[in-house]
């Protein structure tokens, strides 16, 4: 699994407007340059938060992310929750090392 390059791509997207603004333009173009899992690919086309989530995406990106694709702060909570009991406990990151995400 390559998550540092996963946490690398959601946080440039957050960080650089130019990013952002590629991601939407020239989605395939701009994820060929980060070195992504096809589950990694999947979650961030979908997007799915949860499956991102348990991938070990750190939350304070994670929470970004879910901004710039429009979803309200109730759906992120449940969907990092859902994809606890969807995907199985977080599989890397800080949250394995606390208690696996448990919720």
């Amino acid at each position: 699994m390559s998550l540092y390059y996963v946490q690398k791509l959601i946080y440039e997207l957050n960080r650089d407007p130019n990013a952002a603004k590629r991601f939407e333009e020239d989605m395939d173009g701009l994820l060929e340059e980060y070195d992504l899992t096809e589950e990694e690919l999947v979650a961030i086309r979908k997007p799915d938060i949860g499956l991102l989530y348990v991938l070990g995406v750190n939350g304070q990106i994670l929470m970004h992310y879910s901004a710039l694709c429009k979803m309200p702060w109730d759906d992120y909570i449940q969907a990092m929750k859902d994809g606890i009991e969807e995907h199985g406990p977080v599989r890397a990151g800080l949250y394995a090392r606390t208690g696996g995400g448990a919720v």
